[in-house]
């Protein structure tokens, strides 16, 4: 089974989230997506601002949405900072017929070179990185003291293109904090359940 492997804080999920995961999923030919929220980012020292229970709760209503889709909890229940290799490892030891690909949006190839032992990602899992359209390429030469040129040459040929949606968590929490028009960005569920659970006011912050 090929399962694309999705992490991110979904704090909170959004429309920008649930495309790239479909394009990813139709266009790399994916039997699943696990979204995997993280605990706790390195790159993101601050934290969510919901709590877990909130997360997952908006994720679960999200991916009633998409097809194929699936939350993975290993991260939130390991707690403490969230590491891709110690997750990818995990999952290796527990599915080991399973083929794995990691989704990757442009801006995070960058930082990738980075994360803890990227070289071994790469080996464990098979990076598909997006191109959303109206945005800098990915610029693959990040990977090449990475990975063999061979390799390369297969993860730049399965980039991912994806429609222009200028969406973000961190635009979403400031739009909510600063009484702005947001619900438009999320799914009309999740847009609910925010609103019930009075999330994100005066939480502006990245």
């Amino acid at each position: 089974m090929k399962i694309g492997l999705f992490g991110g804080s979904f704090d909170p999920v959004h429309r920008a989230h649930l495309a790239l995961a479909n394009s990813c999923r139709e266009q790399a030919q994916l039997d699943r997506v696990w979204f995997v929220p993280t605990a706790h980012q390195p790159f993101k020292p601050g934290g969510p601002f919901a709590s877990n229970a909130d997360r997952l709760a908006m994720l679960e209503i999200a991916l009633a949405e998409c097809m194929n889709c699936e939350i993975c909890t290993h991260e939130i229940e390991r707690g403490g900072m969230s590491y891709t290799i110690d997750t990818l490892t995990h999952l290796k030891d527990t599915h080991p017929e399973s083929e794995w690909f990691l989704l990757l949006g442009a801006d995070s190839l960058a930082d990738f070179p980075f994360w803890r032992r990227p070289a071994d990602i790469c080996r464990l899992a098979t990076p598909l990185v997006v191109n959303r359209a109206g945005e800098p390429a990915p610029n693959f030469g990040h990977l090449s003291e990475i990975v063999s040129p061979s390799r390369l040459a297969e993860i730049e040929s399965l980039e991912v293109k994806m429609p222009p949606l200028a969406i973000s968590s961190t635009s979403i929490r400031e739009a909510i904090a600063q009484g702005k028009e947001w619900q438009s960005q999320v799914p009309e569920t999740v847009a609910e359940y925010i609103r019930e659970h009075g999330l994100y006011l005066g939480e502006a912050g990245a």
